[in-house]
């Protein structure tokens, strides 16, 4: 492949702008397009201890932010399971987030253009077209979000219905110190609390196929008066999440000839809770160290091995996890029950929370726990 030298990032949220900082501090020339700079993105903002580790640059004391060390699970039934968490979960405006990421790109020489991107090509180079106008480099970086409308030649892969999730919510003038997740019975989502530095991020995601805004909106308002939550004085949001199907993962498409997607454009986002921001943030700096090393395809291979078994093993496990039963009920009811007497299964749950335990190998964790109460 001939020598790349400017890449344009099409996206400025933590993919796009994670990436552009490592390939400018490699010697490239990036140019990041990012229309609405700091805004408020619906999200509850919630960053794993797995994530701090990663990047501790995140616990920066100038980013505000708010460590929450206690949780409560509710079942269906509105049993709770409450306990405290042993690394504490972030939490984050997206607004403040999102700025800070691109505050730190721009600090190693990426060029921030505040503008949408409308159109792309990649034949030979990058072309993009703006609402500032028309712009070119060697090698286009798709970060815009679920809502992706980039089309390209030979990507045709786009999220159906049955790949998303909606999200519905409100922005709370309200505090809290606990995180709480509320699951429900025949219902593809859950419903949380998630306490910000100075207001709630109160919200319901759910499968965009099964479920409709109407009965989100229904369940989030008999949420918040069961929790004596008061909806007054509320900012609403309302947004697209990548919730793949198991099929999916097999046909995604992470790249191509002179382009790429990160983050929540390639739908690297957890299938079970939504958690996207520390795949986003991984995604950009694995396509920044394929780029860096001259060999671009190399990209889908490095999240293939790095998470991307570990996103399609949640797509198998998500049909059960949410819809299954056993002995006698949900799934879910079961999970918050065990939560609720069990110290080990506690500990369990803490280690999903802090993104510790994967997926591939909680199968094998809840045999071990399971079998000495059968017997």
């Amino acid at each position: 492949m001939a020598s790349l030298n400017s890449i344009l990032i099409a996206g400025g949220g933590p993919a796009g702008a994670l990436a552009g900082e490592r390939l400018a501090r490699a010697g490239f020339a990036v140019t990041i397009f990012e229309e609405r700079r700091g805004w408020e993105k619906p999200c509850g903002g919630g960053v794993t201890w797995k994530t701090l580790e990663r990047y501790p640059f995140l616990l920066d004391g100038a980013l505000e932010k708010k460590l929450v060390r206690r949780a409560e699970l509710i079942a269906p039934s509105g049993r709770r399971a409450a306990f405290d968490l042993t690394r504490p979960l972030a939490l984050y405006s997206r607004a403040a987030l999102n700025d800070f990421l691109l505050r730190r790109a721009e600090a190693a020489g990426c060029r921030v253009v505040p503008a949408r991107v409308t159109a792309a090509t990649t034949n030979g180079a990058a072309r993009l077209r703006t609402t500032q106008g028309e712009f070119a480099g060697d090698f286009l970086v798709i970060a815009t979000g679920a809502r992706n409308a980039l089309a390209l030649p030979g990507d045709a892969w786009r999220p159906g219905q049955r790949d998303l999730e909606l999200t519905f919510g409100y922005f709370l003038p309200d505090e809290d110190d606990r995180l709480r997740v509320q699951f429900l019975d025949n219902f593809e989502g859950y419903l949380w609390s998630f306490p910000r530095a100075d207001h709630l991020a109160v919200g319901v995601c759910a499968k965009m196929s099964r479920h409709t805004s109407a009965e989100l909106k229904d369940k989030l308002h008999r949420f918040l008066a069961a929790e004596d939550i008061p909806l007054t004085g509320g900012a609403t949001y309302s947004h697209l999440l990548p919730a793949l199907e198991r099929d999916s993962w097999k046909r995604l498409p992470l790249g191509g000839r002179g382009w790429a997607r990160a983050g929540d454009a390639a739908g690297l986002v957890d299938p079970i809770t939504g958690e996207g921001i520390y795949y986003a943030l991984r995604s950009g700096e694995l396509l920044a160290e394929a780029l860096e090393a001259g060999r671009p395809e190399n990209y889908p291979a490095l999240v293939e091995k790095d998470f991307a078994r570990e996103l399609g093993c949640a797509a198998r496990w998500q049909p059960t996890f949410y819809n299954g039963r056993w002995l006698g009920a949900s799934t879910t009811e079961r999970m918050v029950a065990a939560a609720a007497r069990s110290r080990r299964f506690r500990r369990l749950v803490d280690d999903l929370f802090a993104g510790s335990q994967g997926y591939r190998g909680l199968k094998w964790r809840l045999v071990g726990m399971l079998l000495p109460s059968l017997a």
